[in-house]
């Protein structure tokens, strides 16, 4: 990965100030009923000022809220998939969002980074992270402890091959050792005291 992206990338805290654009824009329908308008944007404030977002070596954590406070702290070996999704209004703003979805059987996004314009640097990170995490060939230690394992592996068969040989190189000798013990002899020796029939006169 390039450095420089990876240092951008971790500098990131904050969203945009266009999130905070789009919340308003997004509670203009609320203008019918004042008061409920003015809840909605209440919330959306205290969202988008208290939002942070902290990208790590392990994972990535987005926290907000002020009187409940909500955290979600995601490592990069859980993330299964990432999908950027936007409306009009956000593509408008040069936003989008960021869906991350992990194993956990849900069928909605375990995370949804959004307010940041450099979205498709913060896919692309985030798509980084989760093959190097999941591939161990590309790490050093993963690739090291593959190779050790190997010649484990190998130095096992080749040990069980050569103790199948000495094996089979007895048995040899054993059914070679009986095969000499034995008469080769057809006929039988005469029993004592026993003599042989004459062949009858005509």
């Amino acid at each position: 990965m390039n450095p420089g992206l990876e240092e951008r990338i971790r500098a990131l805290e904050r969203p945009d100030p266009a999130l905070w654009k789009y919340y308003q824009l997004a509670a203009l329908p609320t203008l019918l009923f004042p008061p409920f308008f003015l809840v909605v944007l209440f919330l959306a404030w205290v969202r988008y000022s208290t939002l942070r977002y902290t990208f790590t070596q392990e994972g990535v954590s987005m926290k907000w809220g002020r009187l409940f406070r909500r955290e979600i702290i995601l490592n990069y070996a859980r993330i299964q998939d990432i999908h950027l999704r936007s409306n009009l209004v956000e593509r408008w703003l040069g936003l989008s969002r960021i869906l991350v979805q992990t194993a956990s059987g849900s069928a909605g996004a375990e995370m949804t980074i959004e307010g940041l314009k450099e979205y498709e640097e913060v896919r692309d990170f985030l798509y980084s992270k989760m093959r190097g995490v999941s591939d161990p060939a590309e790490s050093p230690a993963g690739s090291t402890a593959a190779s050790a394992a190997a010649r484990a592996s190998d130095a096992e068969l080749a040990q069980t091959l050569r103790e199948v040989a000495r094996e089979l190189q007895l048995t040899r000798e054993a059914v070679l050792a009986r095969r000499s013990e034995t008469p080769r002899s057809a006929n039988p020796a005469p029993a004592a005291g026993v003599s042989p029939e004459k062949p009858a006169d005509d």
